[in-house]
């Protein structure tokens, strides 16, 4: 007698197959610009600019780990004379919540100097923070930092539209085995929203 669930069973298998596929296809797609553009921090290009991209603010507007391993970073860039300024980049959905208010708070008690660092509020996302940079604050060129499994989809999100960017990664918080595991996941996952607002053109969601 035929299995009443072979029919379902391959319907279902055939269609997990055609969303991996298009997922790996988008993952590629959005990754390409960034090879060889993502560098150490020692031989990174010296460029006017570095862009840190948002992350976790505690309640306590304090950054959360990762958040503080890419300021540090971003720090580091600038004290070796490898970035002029840092902008910034993050979502304020609420004061407790003020990504880049807490980023600019944490680099000037880390002795950046407060004219050195640029705020963009309404970086939402990686794409939005992206076209900001290039729309809003005139730049053509930009080393992008964040964790480095982060850095193929922003730096090719980066490039796609049109930026000059390279990326240096943070690798200090891997040991927080956990989140970044599920990171590196959601980051994959977000390549095809990345895929749909660079296709799209999408405008910032605040854009002045």
């Amino acid at each position: 007698m035929p299995n009443p669930w072979s029919r379902p069973i391959r319907l279902l298998a055939a269609t997990a197959g055609l969303g991996f596929a298009a997922l790996a296809g988008c993952i590629a797609w959005v990754r390409a610009p960034a090879r060889g553009r993502i560098v150490g921090e020692h031989n990174a290009p010296r460029v006017p600019l570095a862009l840190v991209l948002g992350a976790q603010v505690y309640p306590s507007g304090w950054p959360s780990a990762f958040l503080r391993a890419r300021l540090d970073l971003g720090k580091r860039l600038y004290d070796a004379g490898r970035v002029q300024r840092i902008l910034v980049s993050g979502a304020c959905d609420a004061p407790e919540y003020d990504e880049p208010k807490a980023m600019r708070a944490y680099l000037i008690r880390a002795g950046v100097p407060a004219a050195d660092i640029i705020v963009d509020a309404h970086g939402v996302d990686t794409y939005d923070s992206c076209v900001r940079a290039r729309d809003v604050f005139g730049l053509d060129e930009v080393v992008l930092v964040s964790q480095s499994y982060h850095l193929p989809r922003a730096v090719g999100t980066a490039r796609r539209l049109g930026l000059r960017a390279y990326g240096v990664g943070d690798e200090s918080v891997r040991a927080r085995r956990e989140p970044w595991i599920s990171g590196s996941i959601r980051d994959r996952l977000a390549c095809v929203k990345a895929v749909r607002d660079l296709l799209s053109h999408r405008p910032p969601a605040v854009d002045r």
